[in-house]
């Protein structure tokens, strides 16, 4: 049976998702709480990589090489960088790139490229699971970096760099490591903020709730794994 591996970065965005396996075991493993159980009919594995690349890379390896992670699946919260949508819509990774990084040295290397793809498939069962769910959501472009941006030159600068519908911490180091392994793999990320000063007080004074977009990635993500063959 195929095994799914499902990320966040914080506790609060896989709690949920942990408590509604079946039959579950939990590893402690290289610093992280993995949670093997079935989601459904799905054999899956949960964890929380904990914030930034380094964090994000080494749990996908591990993932793929010491739970058979098959498929990767990536939740969490970003800041918008997109005329399109809004605080609580979310982007679906169609590419997903580093905004911080030296594009031409990291192409040297397998995957040989700096620009990650999302899976085709899992983009598709990911907004058709937003569609139902009554989320709006784009398939578009994710920039990945090792800081949390919340000041108009940062965000100005990154646009003009990368031109991403938003701004996360994670995303394209899963996205690299998949790669480099042939494991197909999907970003989805809901808006916390706008990336500008206004970030703070959005996530501070709770204008944006992450126990509420919590509960939306979990059915999300429910309704992903139930439409996958």
């Amino acid at each position: 049976m195929e095994v799914f591996g499902i990320m966040g970065a914080m506790p609060d965005e896989v709690d949920q998702l942990c408590a509604q396996l079946t039959g579950v075991s939990v590893e402690h493993y290289g610093g992280v709480e993995y949670h093997r159980g079935l989601l459904g009919a799905k054999r899956v594995v949960v964890c929380c990589a904990g914030m930034g690349k380094a964090n994000a890379a080494a749990t996908t390896q591990v993932l793929i090489t010491k739970y058979g992670a098959e498929r990767i699946i990536f939740s969490g919260i970003a800041g918008n960088m997109s005329s399109q949508i809004g605080i609580g819509d979310v982007v679906v990774g169609k590419t997903v790139v580093y905004h911080d990084a030296q594009d031409d040295m990291i192409a040297q290397s397998a995957p040989f490229t700096a620009v990650y793809p999302g899976d085709e498939t899992l983009v598709n069962a990911a907004m058709e699971a937003c569609k139902a769910a009554g989320v709006k959501a784009i398939a578009g472009k994710i920039a990945t970096g090792d800081q949390f941006v919340g000041d108009s030159a940062t965000k100005a600068a990154i646009a003009a760099k990368a031109a991403p519908d938003c701004v996360e911490m994670e995303g394209a180091a899963v996205a690299q490591i998949a790669a480099k392994n042939g494991v197909p793999c999907v970003v989805l990320r809901a808006m916390s903020d706008n990336a500008d000063e206004t970030g703070h007080e959005v996530l501070v004074v709770k204008k944006f709730s992450i126990s509420e977009y919590v509960a939306t990635a979990t059915q999300i993500v429910v309704s992903m794994l139930r439409a996958l063959d």
